[in-house]
């Protein structure tokens, strides 16, 4: 109760802030009862959704709605907030001069209009911009192109193509014209080999039902591979029993073979082109923060260590932690995991998310002791419906001999 009681003070004191814009630029009392009966609403909704949440179902589309909704109103006041806030440092500041001087103020310096209006357009931009990540953005697949060279990577190897998907998410998924062309999109790139890097679900396995036939036509002439991610453990919903924990956990393991996909479970396979080979190997998900099921050494037990390497691992924390400085060259790691939050500004020169102060690799490629590891920014999106300039990805990956 305290923490809801703080979080509606934060709520309300923002809304009461930015609404000085708007008493500022209009007198209109109609202007006024609709701002706060859409405030009203809208925070109402949140907290009866998030009072009531089902903890059996998880993140459902209600839920996330609601969630997608407060953001909406929230984060474009809390722009006007800022504008209006340093307006008003310099009109305590002016009012102090003002009062000491040899003509006291009569009275507090007002609120300038012109400031409000700022105000109000700097709000519409994340405004805009969230309402175009709810509806469009969150299926703007974007099909990243990269081309890597190794020294080691065996000859027949050489221009080998992949493509890496990750967090499919598929309990969010509102729209299966849009699924089917982000499949075909997919297809379309011709890769040898489809790696998928976890989280196939939100939570449980029946979410991904209505989605197994369109999944079932990805193709790759050399197979499809993938690992578990942390929501494929059923960790973050209560269940009545371990009982239905494990036979949730049993049933997202099975979705894997009726798409078509080999599940790694700490294991390895070799791909063989010709008279050479490479090692695909899949640990289970190890995360700094989250469940660590994986166990590398095991996953890496039946091969050698001058193989050429492909690890699946769904939280990049692991690489970061574990395996760029492991005794074995794990010459290319796929990750996924952190969404780039759905959240940020990729532009040539700048890339920014909140999440890279929580995930030192958070989206694309990154290379340390001459190893590579790419952050899928994932297929699907949970918790926030949408994506705000960090879309969709599907990643394709050559792989070129030095």
């Amino acid at each position: 109760m305290i923490r809801w009681l703080l979080f509606v003070v934060i709520v309300l004191f923002i809304d009461f802030y930015a609404f000085q814009s708007v008493k500022t630029v209009t007198k209109n009392k109609v202007w006024f009862l609709f701002y706060w009966l859409i405030s009203f609403l809208i925070l109402v909704n949140f907290i009866i959704k998030l009072t009531n949440f089902n903890s059996s179902k998880g993140f459902t589309q209600d839920v996330m709605l609601a969630i997608g909704f407060l953001i909406l109103a929230i984060v474009p006041k809390f722009i006007a907030v800022v504008v209006l806030l340093s307006e008003d440092i310099f009109r305590i500041f002016k009012g102090v001069i003002l009062f000491f001087s040899s003509e006291p103020l009569t009275h507090f310096p007002e609120r300038r209009e012109v400031v409000s209006k700022i105000a109000l357009g700097l709000a519409a931009i994340p405004f805009g911009s969230i309402i175009y990540g709810m509806t469009k953005g969150k299926y703007n697949y974007q099909v990243l192109k990269h081309t890597l060279f190794f020294e080691d990577l065996p000859e027949a190897f050489d221009g080998f193509k992949l493509t890496h998907i990750s967090d499919i998410h598929s309990g969010s998924f509102d729209d299966e014209l849009k699924i089917k062309h982000g499949i075909d999109l997919i297809n379309k790139q011709e890769s040898d080999v489809i790696l998928f890097t976890g989280d196939i679900v939100n939570n449980k396995a029946d979410e991904m039902n209505p989605w197994i036939k369109d999944f079932k036509r990805l193709k790759a002439k050399y197979g499809k591979y993938s690992v578990l991610g942390n929501h494929d453990y059923g960790e973050y919903v209560k269940w009545k029993s371990k009982d239905e924990k494990e036979q949730n956990f049993q049933e997202i393991k099975n979705i894997h073979p009726k798409i078509g996909f080999n599940l790694l479970l700490n294991d390895s396979i070799y791909l063989e082109k010709g008279n050479d080979k490479i090692a695909l190997i899949g640990v289970e998900n190890w995360g700094v923060r989250f469940k660590k099921a994986g166990n590398l050494d095991l996953a890496s037990s039946k091969i050698k260590k001058e193989d050429f390497k492909i690890l699946l691992s769904h939280d990049p924390s692991h690489w970061n932690t574990e395996v760029k400085t492991h005794k074995n060259n794990y010459q290319l790691t796929l990750s996924g995991h952190t969404h780039g939050m759905q959240f940020g500004i990729e532009r040539p020169g700048l890339k920014w998310s909140p999440i890279q102060y929580v995930y030192k690799q958070w989206a694309g490629i990154y290379k340390e002791f001459n190893k590579y590891i790419n952050v899928n920014r994932g297929f699907g999106f949970l918790a926030f419906p949408g994506r705000v300039g960090i879309w969709p990805e599907i990643t394709v990956i050559t792989l070129k001999k030095k």
